[in-house]
């Protein structure tokens, strides 16, 4: 079967429902999922989602949270601390498809791109970089400015594939989550990975 094993990155910028309904599909098809909220996501959701409830930093707590957010009780999920740079992604020997950083705010662009490893999540995005795995960032922020263009090209120049977290509307949207879903079926794609979450263009 392979290697079936995803890390996720939750960094603090708003967008927070691009995580779950990433996690959401991948728990769905049976995948291992290594996620990794920083210390501003969970401050992010707790300010953006108050009627989902808070998230919790204990890991154990944090599985929870995030199955119950996406409803979904299939796959292998582990939920690390923010700052728990022992974990298993933070080592290059630790083998995954790739990692995605969704959403991904300009203060983490600025952080990967610099190299700089303050804490997991970072610290496994710059692994991905060193091995030459997949990254994708999903970066959640407008206008962008120079400095932010100049941070993106430069992972773009290391081989991270950027998705912006824009949504098309030639598939016929009727939802918030079919908005979602564009981007999150695009992410996925940078993956190899197939799904049906949207209708795909075949041209007129």
């Amino acid at each position: 079967m392979g290697n079936r094993t995803i890390a996720i990155g939750v960094s603090g910028a708003s967008g927070m429902i691009y995580a779950v309904r990433s996690l959401k599909f991948l728990l769905s098809m049976d995948y291992q999922v290594e996620l990794v909220a920083s210390k501003g996501a969970i401050s992010v959701w707790n300010s953006e989602n108050i009627s989902s409830g808070s998230m919790p930093s204990n890991p154990k707590q944090q599985e929870q949270f995030w199955r119950s957010q996406c409803g979904e009780d299939g796959g292998t999920l582990t939920c690390h601390p923010w700052g728990d740079i022992g974990a298993n992604i933070a080592s290059g020997s630790f083998r995954t498809i790739g990692m995605v950083v969704i959403p991904c705010s300009m203060a983490t662009v600025a952080k990967i791109a610099q190299g700089i490893s303050s804490d997991l999540l970072e610290r496994a995005a710059d692994v991905h970089i060193k091995e030459g795995r997949k990254l994708i960032i999903v970066p959640r922020e407008t206008p962008l400015s120079l400095i932010h263009l100049r941070n993106l090209t430069a992972l773009a120049e290391v081989g991270a594939k950027i998705v912006p977290a824009i949504p098309a509307w030639y598939h016929q949207p009727q939802t918030i989550n079919d908005l979602v879903d564009f981007v999150v079926a695009r992410v996925l794609d940078q993956l190899d990975i197939d799904s049906d979450l949207i209708k795909r263009w075949t041209g007129r």
